[in-house]
């Protein structure tokens, strides 16, 4: 009996040193980092240093960096913005330009017809005495020197069309001041009131400026 009241005593007294410790905190061990048979030293969470638990984190740049890196932003949108002006400022000066060569390009070529025209006129004359020699000889008495001057006229009315020269057609049109220049009015049966029955000069076209008005014949 004496052997199991110390039993018992033994018993209580290790119960009140057990409540006499501090309570455990919770405690977090990596078993895959604890090898076999090593101690392993268990820390409690006032144990823990801030500077060990922060070492994982990202740390934040410092205030001189964030406010450099700021500065590079804006930098790089006023370069982009720059960038998209100069862009707009050549899309415009180029198209000036294009509408620039545009119009020079239609003021040259009506300076060359308009000096063109000029020259040509001065060739109509020459045509028309050629013809009027061509129609004072007869088709079966024309010599070889007369049908030779027939052929150099052909080709340079062949010449004159490849340049855009052509006579006028105004018989059996209705007369047109624009382009006829009537020296005569007549009563004529059978033709339709203010039609051109006949031309007494040739009129000719430079392309679509009239080189020279038709004069001719209109009924009344």
């Amino acid at each position: 009996m004496a052997k199991g009241m110390n039993e018992m005593l033994r018993n209580l007294k290790a119960e009140k040193e057990l409540e006499a410790l501090p309570e455990e905190e919770d405690i977090k061990v990596d078993p895959d980092k604890v090898e076999a048979g090593t101690d392993v030293t268990i820390a409690s969470e006032e144990d823990v240093k801030p500077e060990d638990a922060d070492a994982k984190r990202p740390k934040p740049l410092p205030k001189k960096n964030r406010r450099g890196s700021k500065k590079m932003q804006a930098e790089l949108e006023d370069a982009k913005a720059l960038a998209e002006n100069n862009k707009e400022k050549y899309t415009r000066l180029l198209a000036d330009f294009d509408n620039m060569r545009s119009r020079n390009d239609k003021e040259n070529a009506k300076m060359f017809d308009y000096g063109a025209s000029d020259v040509l006129e001065k060739l109509l004359p020459i045509i028309d005495n050629l013809e009027r020699a061509l129609e004072t000889v007869k088709e079966e008495e024309k010599n070889p020197f007369e049908e030779g001057v027939e052929m150099i006229y052909k080709q340079l009315m062949e010449t004159l069309k490849k340049i855009g020269v052509e006579p006028m057609d105004p018989v059996g049109k209705e007369f047109d001041p624009n382009f006829h220049n009537a020296v005569i009015h007549v009563e004529e049966e059978g033709a339709g009131e203010n039609v051109v029955v006949e031309e007494m000069q040739k009129g000719y076209m430079y392309k679509d400026t009239v080189l020279r008005h038709s004069m001719v014949k209109v009924a009344n």
